[in-house]
């Protein structure tokens, strides 16, 4: 199946000719060349490269997140980001807005922000001409291609609930009437771990709804020296807009075409189903250090995250790295520990890391 050119818009490409001059062209050919499949993986791999290198401009090291925020961003996913505060959560977001040309809105999310604040509202406006009154529906800040939720955990529930239609429908209802949001349309969410006053925790209903829980830590030291003389000097060149909207739905669209084995799909249920404690096959340590295991969603999103790593890799089909380099960002906000495990410090992460050494790929696999 061939892709429909409109979603395609990639940087910096001039095509050699007008598509009515190219050679050998049938008399009978369409007015425009149609890209087949490869073309918009090498597209969509280009495109990340030259997304990568303008956050570099703003953005130092940090390359694990940055490569799982591109990993959501074409899987057409939500991602939470959990850092202390000063590690440029915020700033990478807005920059990454900035390289995509998309609409961005910013949300700071507070103890009395309410659900309207963050969809909209309706009014009564009056219509000058005819002086007659009439509701008129006022867009929240949902509207836009890329949502910041900063400090997602400082509001209430409700205000929290109102997320959850946008996030996995892409659309929001008031007063009876549904209103479509941008496409592509993606939440990135913030969240500070080491301050608990005044905060909400996000209920498991949202938190299985974002794709990763993405943790950004502290810079290695020369890293770190890099970003203390960037920033304590004259602004350099801000990063330019190298990606649309249409290249981004394009790429999502790809990225679900991706193949993979049935094999490497198994192995991804596999790893999902391990964490579950009430299953016979269960791990001794997840019966012991699990409350809950993984969703469904789980592994549809190491399938689909894999997918589009896999894209980004250059390779045509997913692996079992490609799965297993996952689990990690799908676990950690699936994956909810107990009392036990808290007490003797046990994370998420440290009970992946044992799953990933328990269950093993198929020898005969990729």
């Amino acid at each position: 199946m061939e892709a429909d050119p409109r979603w395609i818009d990639a940087p910096n490409r001039t095509p050699d000719r007008e598509p009515d001059e190219a050679p050998n062209q049938a008399p009978d050919a369409g007015p425009e060349a149609v890209p087949d499949d490869a073309e918009l993986a090498d597209r969509l791999r280009e495109s990340a490269g030259a997304v990568r290198a303008e956050l570099k401009k703003v953005i130092i090291g940090q390359d694990d997140v940055v490569e799982q925020v591109l990993i959501s961003l074409f899987a057409g996913g939500n991602s939470l980001i959990v850092g202390v505060p000063g590690l440029a959560k915020t700033l990478l977001i807005q920059t990454l807005s900035d390289v995509l040309h998309l609409s961005f809105n910013r949300i700071q999310f507070t103890p009395d922000l309410m659900p309207s604040d963050i969809t909209g509202t309706d009014i009564i406006q009056e219509d000058p001409e005819t002086g007659q009154r009439k509701l008129v529906f006022m867009q929240g800040p949902l509207f836009a291609h890329i949502v910041l939720a900063d400090e997602i955990n400082r509001t209430p529930p409700k205000t929290q609930a109102a997320l959850l239609e946008a996030m996995e429908e892409k659309q929001v209802t008031i007063q009876g009437r549904t209103y479509g949001l941008p496409d592509p349309f993606f939440v990135l969410a913030t969240q500070n771990p080491i301050e608990l006053e005044g905060t909400y925790p996000l209920p498991e209903a949202q938190l299985d709804r974002f794709m990763f829980q993405i943790n950004i830590g502290y810079l290695p030291e020369d890293e770190e020296l890099e970003v203390i003389l960037r920033t304590t000097t004259v602004e350099g060149e801000p990063p330019r807009p190298v990606l649309s909207a249409e290249a981004i739905a394009g790429f999502q669209h790809l990225v679900r075409k991706v193949p993979i084995s049935e094999s490497v799909a198994r192995y991804a249920v596999q790893l999902a189903r391990r964490t579950r404690p009430g299953r016979d096959d269960a791990p001794d340590y997840v019966k012991q250090y699990v409350a809950y295991g993984g969703s469904v969603r789980a592994a549809q999103y190491l399938v689909l995250g894999g997918k589009a790593r896999a894209l980004l890799r250059g390779e045509i089909n997913v692996s079992f790295n490609d799965v297993r380099a996952l689990c990690a960002p799908v676990f950690r906000h699936r994956v909810l520990t107990n009392f036990h495990a808290e007490s003797e410090r046990v994370s998420t992460d440290d009970l992946v890391e044992r799953l990933l050494d328990d269950v093993k790929p198929p020898k005969s696999g990729m």
